[in-house]
């Protein structure tokens, strides 16, 4: 790679760690607008077309620019898996679990492409015979969801949890 691919690739890579959502905007249900490093940097949430899903292709079958583009698509796949496991709060046998709460945002995990991040606030919770809520119904853009509250990180991210939790 030359010092204009690498420039070119970092600067990706940058958008994709500031595209993430620190925090709701409003309280208001209806309002599925959070907060971004971008707001700081740029003023608005970073946005960009979908491109063409590039991991299987064979990196001698792509261009300069579709190589590129390749490398961000697995940094994304990477980082976001990861980084969402890391928000998922481990709580199990060590503190008591906090239920969700309606209204809460929460983030989706789901396989998106670069930039992309799959919202939503809570509507109803669904607590088994033990009082404990492992399902939840989630409004987001495209209706209303339900989802196993492990496939969801709460937002924002909970900061009174022990780092070894």
């Amino acid at each position: 790679l030359t010092f204009e691919d690498c420039y070119t690739l970092l600067t990706g890579i940058e958008a994709c760690m500031n595209s993430r959502p620190i925090t709701p905007i409003s309280s208001n249900p209806s309002d599925l607008a959070v907060l971004t490093p971008s707001h700081f940097l740029i003023g608005d949430s970073l946005i960009q077309p979908v491109e063409a899903n590039l991991l299987q292709t064979p990196v001698n079958h792509l261009s300069r620019w579709q190589h590129l583009q390749q490398v961000r698509q697995h940094f994304w796949k990477r980082w976001s898996r990861e980084y969402l496991h890391q928000l998922q709060t481990r709580t199990k046998w060590i503190y008591d679990y906090k239920n969700m709460k309606i209204g809460t945002m929460v983030l989706l995990i789901d396989d998106l492409p670069p930039l992309k991040w799959s919202l939503g606030r809570v509507v109803a919770v669904h607590p088994g015979e033990d009082g404990v809520v492992r399902v939840v119904s989630v409004q987001t853009s495209r209706g209303i969801l339900k989802r196993a509250v492990r496939k969801l990180c709460e937002l924002p991210v909970n900061e009174d949890l022990p780092e070894n939790c």
